[in-house]
């Protein structure tokens, strides 16, 4: 099982995934999003990881390592099924480190960001 929070129009939603043989439920219905992961160890600088909720090209990097990111502030904009998804800030951190390219192809669950 794996926690997200989903700011969807600045309003966060908690979610909880759990994978079943191949398939994916969830606690709560998912709109079209901007996934952010909730706080845990990281394998990454920061100890909040940002991870991408869909697969797909990672489009632009907004932040870098070092900036003060309010929550709700885009991070990545991924292009996920032909549309620029923002990944927002799950709150007020300072991003320790980026962990993608522009142009990297990325899988659902892939590391993106790590904040502090």
């Amino acid at each position: 099982m794996k926690n997200y929070t989903i700011t969807v129009n600045g309003k966060a939603y908690d979610v909880t995934v759990e994978e079943k043989g191949g398939s994916v439920s969830t606690s709560a219905p998912v709109a079209a999003a901007a996934p952010a992961a909730a706080p845990a160890p990281s394998a990454g600088a920061g100890s909040v990881k940002i991870e991408a909720g869909a697969a797909g090209k990672v489009f632009k990097l907004v932040a870098t390592p070092g900036h003060a990111v309010k929550r709700g502030e885009t991070i990545v904009i991924l292009e996920v099924m032909k549309m620029e998804t923002p990944v927002v800030a799950p709150q007020d951190r300072t991003v320790a480190s980026i962990d993608v390219t522009e142009g990297q192809q990325i899988e659902s669950g892939a590391l993106l960001a790590t904040m502090n």
